[in-house]
């Protein structure tokens, strides 16, 4: 059995010790290492075969028998205990909303560390067992989504992989398709995008039977970006329907906590974003003036329904309507989005805002030779000159 020295990946055995070792793990190493970069961090992520294979066996019932749920000794802990935690990780994913992910990962983590106390000292009944994992995992996997937010790729790779060790260890399947699209969209920001697919068809299969209609439309509307990113604009639009079908069945009353963020605005900013990126695959014609309009009427209409708290996600949309009208040759209102999305950054601290940033001054290449083109890149480059 591996010891809690050893490192935390996708080959990290299936079973209670193992997930008990890996939060461990992650929570004591992370808050003793000093933060790192986005480059050097990129690359020590695994990718392809060496992370999904490992992975594939979550999605297959549990072959190992079940272990003793309760410690020799520690205080009684209950359902209340529980519902404690899930209310402090709902208090960070708001932070998390509101400001982004650079400020608060190692408070997350410390606190995931309290809860693995529970785990191994208290006493608890085997359902109690099964939900205090569920949250750790929960826990762990928004201190992971953090800790990409700011940058910090090899350890949020492996947080999310202990948060989904836990998230099994608790039979939670639609916490594991959540934690695993949360990895997808980590892979497509690096580039990593068949990857991406990979774990959103991983995360499809492995909770089939437990699926939501809000995670059955996220997931759906996740692989119709990833598709339109690798250029496949008629797969791309067939799982926008089915993201779109999925969405009309449902009640926000039925889902759980940690799909409160995938409302109508989140649907339609994600669809608006495929077909902008449809878009740049096109040349210029009826085709590419239909993905344009589209994308700009739906990034639009998820900007308007944003709730307030939302910030990150409102500087994206900002940013995913700058990015659709340079794709419509107007670098007027580009410029104009743009900077409503770099006065928002006084609040929101987020490196893949700054990412996507860098992203969309290469996109504004072509224009730097008239004056809306000129200062929108002159206004990035200023911004990310500061932001370190």
């Amino acid at each position: 059995m591996p010891g809690e020295g050893e490192p935390v990946g996708p080959r990290t055995p299936w079973t209670r010790a193992a997930a008990l070792a890996a939060l461990t793990q992650i929570t004591r190493s992370h808050m003793m290492l000093p933060d790192t970069r986005t480059g050097p961090e990129a690359t020590r992520i695994t990718t392809g075969d060496q992370l999904l294979a490992p992975l594939q066996e979550w999605a297959f019932p549990r072959t190992t028998p079940a272990q003793d749920a309760t410690p020799e000794a520690g205080r009684r802990i209950g359902m209340s205990d529980v519902e404690g935690i899930r209310q402090i990780t709902t208090t960070f994913r708001d932070l998390d909303n509101r400001h982004g992910g650079v400020l608060a990962p190692t408070a997350v983590l410390a606190q995931t560390d309290t809860v693995l106390s529970h785990l191994k000292t208290d006493t608890y009944t085997e359902a109690v067992g099964a939900a205090l994992f569920s949250a750790a995992g929960d826990l762990a996997g928004v201190a992971a989504w953090m800790l990409f937010d700011a940058g910090h790729h090899a350890s949020a790779q492996r947080t999310f992989v202990a948060a989904l060790h836990a998230a099994a260890e608790g039979g939670d399947k639609r916490l594991g398709a959540h934690i695993l699209q949360c990895m997808a969209r980590q892979m497509s920001h690096l580039g990593h995008v068949d990857d991406a697919l990979d774990l959103v068809a991983l995360a499809q299969y492995g909770a089939r039977r437990h699926l939501s209609p809000a995670t059955t439309s996220m997931l759906a509307a996740l692989e119709a970006r990833f598709q339109a990113i690798l250029g496949h604009i008629d797969d791309s639009e067939t799982a926008a329907d089915r993201a779109l079908t999925a969405f009309d069945r449902v009640n926000p009353a039925d889902e759980d906590p940690h799909m409160a963020f995938f409302d109508a605005a989140e649907l339609h900013a994600t669809l608006g974003m495929a077909h902008q990126i449809a878009a740049t695959h096109l040349e210029h014609g009826t085709a590419r003036t239909r993905h344009v309009r589209r994308s700009t009427d739906l990034v639009g209409a998820a900007l308007t329904a944003r709730p307030d708290h939302r910030q990150r996600s409102r500087a994206f949309d900002h940013l995913g309507l700058a990015r659709t009208h340079l794709a419509a040759g107007d670098a007027d209102a580009a410029s104009e989005e743009t900077t409503h999305c770099l006065q928002m950054l006084g609040t929101v601290r987020s490196r893949r805002v700054t990412d996507r940033l860098g992203e969309l001054y290469a996109e504004a290449e072509p224009f730097s030779g008239a004056t809306p083109g000129r200062e929108l890149r002159e206004q990035i480059r200023e911004h990310l000159a500061t932001a370190g």
